[in-house]
């Protein structure tokens, strides 16, 4: 079965447009866009609002990711495909989310906690992947 999205038309910058809605319709706060080298968006950066105060997220698209697994499934795509695919594969993960938030079952925090940044600009997982974190007693 073919990866979610894989037909999509849409522009990445509508998709980024409805995930920055979505967010901030949810109390985000100072969303702004990381770009590659290129020029490429590869993150959106925001804050939410924590019990312990406001806490930075980074939630990234990994294009190249989707491109292979694209490639992988013989779908003849470029890099701006697996772009735009990336993007609203993002968009459509943010939107379930946001409604297991609105059905209160969830915190808006704990939602986003492996994409939550400390001072060094390392995400939770990150920190995890690393072993900075120990899940062990």
């Amino acid at each position: 079965m073919p990866l979610l999205n894989y037909t999509t038309k849409v522009d990445i910058f509508t998709t980024l447009g409805a995930i920055q809605g979505q967010l901030v319709k949810h109390g985000a706060k100072k969303i702004l866009q990381d770009y590659d080298d290129n020029g490429r968006i590869t993150a959106l950066s925001f804050m939410i609002d924590t019990p312990s105060g406001l806490r930075g997220i980074r939630l990234p698209a990994n294009v190249d990711a989707v491109h292979k697994v694209l490639i992988r499934q013989k779908i003849k795509c470029d890099r701006e495909q697996a772009e735009r695919v990336a993007w609203r594969i993002v968009k459509d993960w943010i939107e379930a989310q946001m409604a297991i938030l609105e059905s209160e079952m969830v915190q808006m925090d704990e939602i986003f906690l492996p994409y939550m940044v400390n001072n060094n600009g390392q995400t939770f997982f990150e920190a995890y992947q690393n072993n900075q974190l120990m899940l062990e007693g």
